[in-house]
């Protein structure tokens, strides 16, 4: 991996922390995106934040509620590019393919909130615009879901479920562990084409 590989990291932000979402999947999510950047900011890669914003006042991501911050955790930095959407694919409405392409990035690596919405959202269209997509399991995460018939599903397989849609056909897949063996052992090889 090299300066043609991005580290994407989605609606890392407070908004996250309200109680209406409901019971969360895998806590450990945003440790795991730092433990990445940390290795992206090492090698000097290039890092994109996405930052979701509404219109609405009243909304959780409205940019004068609180909830509008990316977390500590993984603050942008220097010339970290932060890329506001309101859409639930970073691809819409922004600026991210274009930005992407001036750059000569070919490969992106996927992380952040959350798994069945702007994260998977993101990863497919990624994958359309014929970018490389890796999407890291373990440094995204889920809420609980309920159904059109009422029927509630726990957060663990409303996460493994949108993977599983999203696995081969639209992204490679690994933990953040895989990923970072993968990166110091260089034996993760991605197409630059």
């Amino acid at each position: 991996m090299n300066k043609h590989h991005a580290l994407v990291i989605v609606d890392v932000q407070k908004a996250f922390e309200h109680p209406k979402w409901g019971k969360r999947n895998n806590l450990e999510a945003e440790e795991n995106i730092r433990k990445i950047l940390n290795l992206w900011r090492n090698k000097s890669w290039p890092v994109i934040h996405i930052q979701h914003m509404s219109d609405h006042p009243s909304s959780v991501f409205h940019p004068k509620n609180a909830g509008f911050a990316i977390k500590e955790i993984v603050q942008p930095v220097d010339n970290d590019p932060v890329i506001t959407k309101k859409m639930n694919s970073a691809f819409i409405g922004t600026d991210l393919e274009d930005y992407l392409r001036s750059k000569e990035i070919t490969s992106v690596v996927i992380t952040g909130l959350t798994t069945p919405h702007c994260i998977s959202t993101t990863t497919r269209m990624s994958s359309n615009l014929g970018f490389q997509t890796i999407l890291i399991s373990d440094a995204t995460a889920a809420f609980e879901l309920k159904d059109h018939m009422g029927i509630s599903y726990d957060p663990e397989t409303v996460h493994q479920v949108s993977l599983a849609t999203l696995h081969d056909e639209f992204a490679a897949i690994f933990t953040s562990g895989q990923l970072i063996d993968k990166i110091n052992n260089q034996s993760i090889m991605l197409s630059t084409q």
